[in-house]
């Protein structure tokens, strides 16, 4: 037994190896039960390769790993037991804080048996910033470093942006920037289409601004209604005083309020919860999810766990709440329409975690009853869909194999395309797709580092790309991410670079299991039998190359015509973003920024002091000096390095 030093929330770690040759299996589980404390605490049983299978929690270490050692398990437990060479164990003051400590192991380790989350996203939020006499309204995702108040999570870019569209309609809040709001001086356009108030020009008093954003925050903490009876009685009393304009803008903040409180389909007034609802159905799961804050519906997202076809819901959504809390705040209130296990472990560990009670409901009536089975409903469509593409999906690959004559359908696809205008801004990009779809948190971009490159050469350009991502690969050792088919976006020239790269590195698509293929714009013959390319080409096909075969058309309304299209759609698509976000950056960047020594602060005195960029290059060391915290050191630094000094 090792002990290590104490770590929060851990008392101790303990790591069991006994000799490898002797004991696996059940006999290795057996051998470690006898100096483990009947104490709470996680486990870990991992392969001889010492990837994790399975991470665990216990109230007791002692008697769960004993459950191992007999018998009578399913057969992916047995699989699992069977798998296992060595196991680690790490023991808590608590079971809550083994229930906190499993939920982060598995979002870490993601092991194989165990029920996953797939979470790739982080929710929007709503900040108001108060580090500032006007305070702005903004989207704001990531950690919270900046001064202010933070209203959510909204489940989209869109619920935001339309709470956003609502605020600035109701009360004028300002949104941009503080560089911006300093250097105003004049109105801009939102204040002329009345979704501002102008503090950046003195239009509306400091005094005035500040109520403005209190009724705001009191709209987004859920007391709309007061909101609107305020507007109104000062619409009544601008009316009265023959200040009809001011009557009309005071109408159209009322409007926009109205808007919101009659757009919620069932009557959720003052509710602050999350609601969750999960349908299983032919081995697959959905979980819905709804945030509803101040009242409102601000918004939801579906998603799909990982687990084993045999899991139970209530299992399923215990998992999946412990891993969804990892990296949020819980509210104080969470509906489902599944008890999930564990539930009062769980409400436990979320209350420790936020510091407030946080309880954990399933109504049985009334309107949270109603909002509820509407995420039930959400749920169930979701999961019809998602099983409808899914076999969709499979239809084409394994018409896909058929076509390019792979013994089976193909579980990861790589597509590879690059983007460029005459060799500037060159950027190769990669897209995943698979039986689920297309898999966007695998997406990679490549800025094409290689400085001997002729411009515009396509063939160098994926040579490089292929050589950086196989590479990476083969360090790595990651199978699970090692492709079987890789599309490339052109033809014969195409696919060779990508064969002379692939065998750089030693892999060939004949002995390591990946296929190869190219994808070039159809042709046919003309009415002379000479071959000129078809620009309607989804009419006629795409023409296929396969290393050591003739290229060939696809039939025009073969599915994997259709199939192959999409992907090399979305590889265009996914190449052409890359190129234009390196281009913009391009243009935005400045050459002062590249000076070692010049910060921010003194960039901007700079610029502040000369006007431009341009008039900084042309500056002498003397006039330098005349700026603000530039030394004749630094002075001279920066003539040297626009003058070749």
């Amino acid at each position: 037994m090792v002990m290590a030093a104490r770590e929060s929330p851990v008392n101790c770690r303990m790591s069991h190896q006994p000799d490898a040759a002797a004991l696996s299996g059940a006999e290795l589980i057996a051998d470690q039960v006898a100096r483990l404390p009947a104490r709470p605490g996680v486990y870990r049983m991992m392969n001889a390769e010492g990837d994790v299978l399975y991470v665990g929690k216990a109230r007791a270490l002692k008697n769960r790993v004993a459950s191992y050692a007999k018998g009578g398990h399913s057969n992916r437990i047995a699989r699992m037991i069977a798998e296992t060479r060595t196991m680690e164990f790490v023991v808590t003051e608590t079971e809550t804080e083994a229930l906190l400590l499993e939920a982060n192991l598995i979002k870490q380790l993601k092991p194989r048996y165990n029920i996953i989350f797939r979470d790739d996203k982080s929710f929007p939020f709503i900040l108001i910033a108060e580090d500032h006499a006007a305070p702005q309204v903004m989207k704001h995702r990531g950690a919270r470093k900046r001064a202010g108040s933070y209203y959510g999570p909204f489940a989209s870019a869109g619920a935001v942006n339309q709470t956003l569209n609502t605020l600035q309609k109701a009360f004028l809040l300002r949104s941009c920037s503080d560089s911006v709001f300093e250097s105003r001086t004049r109105p801009c356009l939102l204040h002329q289409i009345k979704r501002c108030s102008a503090p950046c020009v003195g239009l509306i008093s400091p005094p005035d601004y500040e109520a403005l954003v209190a009724e705001a925050k009191a709209f987004l903490d859920g007391d709309s209604k007061a909101a609107q009876r305020a507007l109104s009685a000062e619409m009544e009393r601008a009316a009265v005083d023959l200040d009809f304009e001011r009557a009309a803008r005071l109408r159209d903040r009322i409007r926009a309020l109205t808007y919101v409180q009659g757009s919620q389909d069932v009557n959720a007034e003052g509710l602050q919860a999350d609601i969750f609802a999960i349908c299983c159905e032919g081995g697959q799961s959905c979980v819905q999810v709804f945030f509803y804050r101040a009242g409102q519906n601000w918004g939801n997202a579906a998603f799909f766990p990982k687990h084993d076809r045999d899991d139970a819901p209530e299992a399923i959504l215990s998992a999946f709440l412990a891993q969804f809390y990892d990296s949020r705040d819980p509210p104080a209130l969470i509906l489902a329409n599944e008890t999930p296990d564990q539930c009062d472990l769980l409400c436990e560990a979320f209350s420790l975690k936020s510091g407030r009670r946080v309880v954990i409901g399933v109504p049985q009536r009334g309107d949270k009853k109603s909002i509820v089975d509407q995420a039930a409903m959400n749920a169930r469509e979701a999961l019809i869909r998602r099983m409808s593409e899914s076999a969709s999906q499979e239809r084409s690959l394994v018409r896909l194999a058929e076509v390019l004559g792979l013994e089976t359908p193909p579980r990861r696809i790589e597509v590879y395309d690059n983007s460029h205008i005459s060799g500037a801004n060159a950027v190769g990009a990669m897209i995943v797709a698979g039986p689920e779809g297309f898999q966007k948190n695998q997406y990679r971009k490549f800025n094409i580092r290689s400085a001997d490159l002729a411009p515009g050469d396509d063939f160098a350009m994926m040579r490089e790309v292929l050589t950086r991502r196989f590479a990476r690969l083969l360090k790595e050792g990651d199978e699970e991410t090692r492709p079987d088919l890789v599309l490339i976006d052109g033809g014969k020239g195409q696919v060779s670079a990508a064969i002379a790269a692939l065998a750089d590195l030693g892999l060939s698509p004949e002995t390591d299991g990946i296929a190869l293929v190219g994808v070039a714009k159809g042709r046919r013959e003309d009415s002379q039998g000479d071959m000129r390319v078809d620009r309607t080409m989804g009419a006629t096909g795409e023409q296929i190359v396969l290393p050591g075969r003739e290229p060939f058309l696809l039939p025009p309304r073969d599915p994997a015509l259709f199939f192959i299209q999409r992907l090399r759609d979305e590889a265009h698509r996914f190449a052409i973003g890359a190129h234009r976000a390196k281009r913009k950056k391009g243009l935005s960047a400045n050459p002062i920024d590249e000076i070692p020594g010049i910060g921010a602060m003194k960039k901007r005195a700079l610029l502040n002091h000369f006007g431009s960029a341009k008039a900084v290059a042309r500056a002498k060391p003397e006039d330098l000096t005349a700026v603000d915290g530039v030394s004749p050191a630094l002075a001279q630094r920066i003539y040297d390095f626009f003058n070749g000094g």
